[in-house]
C-alpha cells in the first residue's frame, strides 16, 4: 500500500503570525543582545505603512515574512527595527543585497537609523550572509547585520522542547519539518509530541491557540494521520481539563496554506476560516463589534480569503476590509 503524500509545507504565514504577536519574545530568543538594550516597559508599535511604502518604492519583489517595529532603548531613544525572516528552501544571492537596500531606503526616507536583523529558515548548513560590501575608487560602503541561522539549532532540540519561550517551540517546529518532509509518520509522532508540549508550559489559552495554529500550519500531515492527531489531542485535553483547541472547532485541521491560498474540505471550509479570522483579528485590534463579527460569518470563500491575504499587513482593522 502506498504511503499518503505529506502536503506541501508551508512557512510564510506562521511565522509572519508569530512575529506580529510575540514581538518581545522574538527578539529575547533570536537577538537577546539587542532585547536587552529594548525597554519593553514601553509600547512597540509596527510600522506596516511605513514599510509597505519602501517596498512599492523599491520594487523588491516578494516578501517572506518581514517587519518594520518602532521600539524604545534603555536610553530613553526612539528606535526602528527592521526584521526579516528568509524562508525559502535555497540560498539567494541577492539577499544580502535586499537587506541592504532596505535599510538605505528606509533610513532615507524616513531619516532614522536601522536596525536590520535576519532569521534565515534555509536548509544549507554553509550559507549565512551577514554583510553587504561596495567599493569604487577608493569610495567604500560596509553594511553588517545580525544573523541567526535556525539550522545552527538542530544539536538543541531537547533543550528547545523544554524551553518557555515560544520562539524555541516553533524553531524546534521548523526543524522537525525539515527533518521529516518525506517521512509522515515521524512527522506525526514529532507533531504530536510538540502538541503536548503546548500544555505544559503554562501558556494562556490564546498563546496555545496562537502556537497550535503554527504547528499545524507548518507540520502538515495526511488526513489520515491528521484524524489520528485530532483523536490524540481530544484524550490530551481531557486528561490536562484544559479544553483549549478543540473548543475552536478545529480550526487548525480544517483551514491550511497551500501555495499562498488557503485550502481545505469545502464542508466547513468557510466557517473555519471565519473562525479563524475572528480570533486573528481580535488579536491584532481587539474585540471585534457584532456588525464586524456578522460581515465574516456571512462572507463567502473569496472575501474571507482576501481578508486574510490581507491581515498581516493592514494597520488597522479598516484596511483590512477595504475593496479600494
Amino acid at each position: 500500500m502506498t504511503e499518503p503524500e505529506t502536503p506541501a509545507d508551508d512557512y510564510d504565514n506562521p511565522w509572519k503570525t508569530m512575529l506580529a504577536h510575540a514581538f518581545p519574545e522574538l527578539m529575547a530568543f533570536y537577538f537577546p543582545d539587542a532585547h536587552a538594550r529594548i525597554d519593553w516597559t514601553r509600547e512597540h508599535s509596527f510600522l506596516d505603512t511605513e514599510l509597505r511604502q519602501v517596498v512599492r518604492d523599491a520594487e523588491l519583489g516578494k516578501r517572506d515574512a518581514d517587519a518594520l517595529v518602532r521600539v524604545t532603548r534603555q536610553d530613553g531613544a526612539e528606535q526602528w527595527v527592521y526584521i526579516h525572516i528568509e524562508v525559502q528552501g535555497q540560498r539567494d544571492a541577492d539577499f544580502a543585497k535586499r537587506m541592504f537596500t532596505y535599510n538605505y531606503r528606509l533610513y532615507d526616507r524616513y531619516d532614522q537609523p536601522i536596525a536590520s536583523l535576519a532569521i534565515l529558515a534555509d536548509l544549507s548548513p554553509e550559507w549565512k550572509p551577514a554583510g553587504f560590501d561596495l567599493e569604487q575608487l577608493g569610495c567604500t560602503h560596509r553594511f553588517r547585520f545580525p544573523v541567526v541561522k535556525l539550522l545552527d539549532f538542530t544539536d538543541r532540540l531537547h533543550q528547545l522542547e523544554r524551553d518557555p519561550n515560544p520562539f524555541a517551540l516553533v524553531t524546534a517546529a521548523h526543524l522537525y519539518t525539515a527533518r521529516t518532509r518525506e517521512d509522515p509518520n515521524a512527522r506525526y509522532r514529532f507533531k504530536r509530541r510538540l502538541v503536548q508540549l503546548l500544555y505544559r508550559h503554562g501558556w494562556t489559552r490564546q498563546r496555545v491557540l496562537d502556537l497550535f495554529a503554527v504547528l499545524d500550519w507548518m507540520m502538515r500531515l495526511p488526513e489520515n494521520l491528521e484524524q489520528q492527531l485530532w483523536q490524540d489531542i481530544q484524550a490530551l485535553e481531557g486528561a490536562q481539563a484544559m479544553r483549549y483547541i478543540t473548543s475552536v472547532e478545529r480550526i487548525g485541521r480544517r483551514i491550511g496554506w497551500k501555495d499562498g491560498q488557503l485550502a481545505g474540505k469545502q464542508e466547513g471550509k468557510q466557517e473555519g476560516q471565519a473562525a479563524l479570522l475572528v480570533m486573528l483579528l481580535s488579536q491584532r485590534f481587539g474585540p471585534l463589534s457584532e456588525d464586524t463579527r456578522a460581515r465574516l460569518e456571512q462572507a463567502d470563500a473569496a472575501q474571507l480569503e482576501r481578508w486574510a491575504k490581507r491581515l498581516l499587513d493592514a494597520a488597522t482593522l479598516a484596511e483590512v476590509f477595504d475593496e479600494h
